[in-house]
Order: C-alpha cells, then structure tokens, then sequence
C-alpha cells in the first residue's frame, strides 16, 4: 500500500514521521531490516530532504538504528531489552498513577471513564489501528495529571518501543480477556482514590501485557 505524505497542515518532515512512527510500530518492517531510501521515498511519496529529516528523528527517538554510511535499520527484538522496557513502565507508570489519583478532579474522572467507555465498546469488528488509539487514549487519561510533562512523555517513549513488540506478537486469547479486564478494574480504584491498590494493578498489567509481547522475541 502507497501512503502519501503530502497533506496540508503540517511540515512534509512530521508528516512522514508520525507516518513511518506508525508502520513501524505496527511492523510493517521487519525486525533487523534495512531500510532503502529510494523504496521509501516512492512508496511515501516525499523528498528525500524531508525523509533524511524524519528518519534521523526516528533514529533519535529509538525506532531506527543509524549505521555509518549505510543508512538506517530497524532495531531487532530481544528479550533482554523487552524486560528493561517493561521494567521502566511499571516503575513509571506506577509513580504516574499514584500522582494522578493524588491530583486528578472530577474533569479528570469524567475522561477517565469515557476513555475506558469507547474502549469497552470496540468489539472484534473494530479495526486494529482504531482499537490501538482507543487503548493509548485510554492509558494516557489514566495518568494525564501526574503533573510531570517529562514523566508522560518518557512514558510515551517506552509505549512506543513496548507496543513494537506487543503488536507483531501472536494473539494470546487467554491473557487477552484478562487485560481488557483490568481496565475496568483500574478506573474502578482511580474513581476510590486507592492509589496503592491502583499502582499495584498498573505493574500486574504490564506484566502481563509482557508475557503476551514476549512472543515475538
């Protein structure tokens, strides 16, 4: 499938970013794979100065692995750096939840329970990438006032290098039911103010969620 990068309202450079952020996120490339400059340039229709630009922001955020006069290479997936991401979420997201229970008002109550509403209500026929968004809205309303503009935006980064692994994984219907539960679950302790109760089921998730994401590696 062609994507076409050249849509008004953004710099051609973000566009192909955001664009290219979302394929390989979705693995569209494969792990190890070494991308072509000129195949990327024809199937996303964008000059090379804007690509060069987005691929080493790419590279830069931990998507694309910059070699010496070679280009670029999508990371490979290991185990060894799978356990480090998911180690560094539940410390994160765990101390992000904690502060959003502690600052969250009932604005915040209300987007809470709306963003696990429409997730709640994407059943199979949804398509994947719309489901996706509904599952990051969700996460990020669950610790939105944490109160530190740095902690959700690492967060964001470990979601990102997390999902390359959780999205190529194979479907694992049985630990499935068990996360889509927890986010029930989780908006049920954030609405009691149990933050304790609330970190302890934020680290138990990305656990799971982990062992799901451990069978693509």
């Amino acid at each position: 499938m062609t994507h076409n990068a050249k849509q008004p309202g953004a710099t051609a450079s973000s566009r192909i970013f955001e664009v290219l952020r979302q394929d390989l996120l979705s693995g569209r490339f494969g792990a190890g794979e070494r991308l072509s400059i000129s195949s990327l340039k024809e199937t996303y229709q964008v000059g090379l100065s804007p690509l060069r630009e987005a691929l080493n922001r790419l590279a830069a955020y931990g998507l694309l692995r910059q070699e010496n006069q070679r280009g670029f290479r999508v990371l490979e997936l290991t185990r060894s750096e799978l356990d480090d991401i998911a180690e560094m979420r539940r410390q994160m997201e765990g101390m992000a939840i904690e502060r959003a229970i502690a600052n969250g008002d009932e604005e915040w109550e209300s987007q809470l329970l709306a963003a696990n509403h429409r997730l709640t209500r994407a059943g199979s026929s949804t398509p994947l990438r719309e489901w996706e968004q509904l599952h990051t809205r969700f996460h990020n309303a669950l610790v939105a006032p944490c109160g530190s503009v740095w902690l959700l935006r690492f967060i964001s980064q470990l979601h990102d290098q997390f999902d390359r692994y959780r999205r190529v994984a194979p479907s694992a219907p049985e630990l499935r039911q068990r996360l889509d539960a927890q986010h029930g679950e989780l908006v049920a302790l954030a609405l009691a103010r149990d933050a304790k109760g609330a970190r302890a089921l934020i680290e138990e998730h990305i656990t799971l969620s982990s062992q799901v994401a451990q069978r693509s590696c």
